[in-house]
């Protein structure tokens, strides 16, 4: 099974702010939704691009590049120029400190 990671303190993460880690070779985006803490693949399935950098607009992230809309829960994309999903992460908070593990192939 996969090791969990470390993000941050989750002081480090307020509502509205994100941390890019590299979780056993992928980048993942760890984000502060009013309180919830998510992470996406960094990943926009459309054409690779990142999709940190695009605007949070309540639990979606939109790509900068073409405008694809994700679910920070689910992963789904939601609109095109993307159709496949972006993976979802694990979190967990233990110790005051954000934990993400990628969990695809256990």
């Amino acid at each position: 099974m996969t090791e969990w990671t470390e993000v941050c303190r989750v002081e480090e993460l307020p509502p509205g702010a994100y941390r890019v880690v590299d979780v056993d070779g992928a980048e993942v985006a760890v984000f502060n939704v009013d309180g919830e803490v998510l992470a996406i693949e960094d990943v926009c399935t459309h054409d690779g691009a990142q999709l940190t950098g695009g605007s949070v607009e309540g639990a979606e992230i939109v790509c900068p590049r073409h405008g694809a809309r994700f679910c920070l829960r689910t992963g789904a994309a939601l609109t095109p120029p993307a159709y496949e999903d972006t993976a979802v992460l694990p979190v967990r908070i233990a110790d005051g400190r954000i934990w993400v593990r990628d969990d695809r192939w256990d």
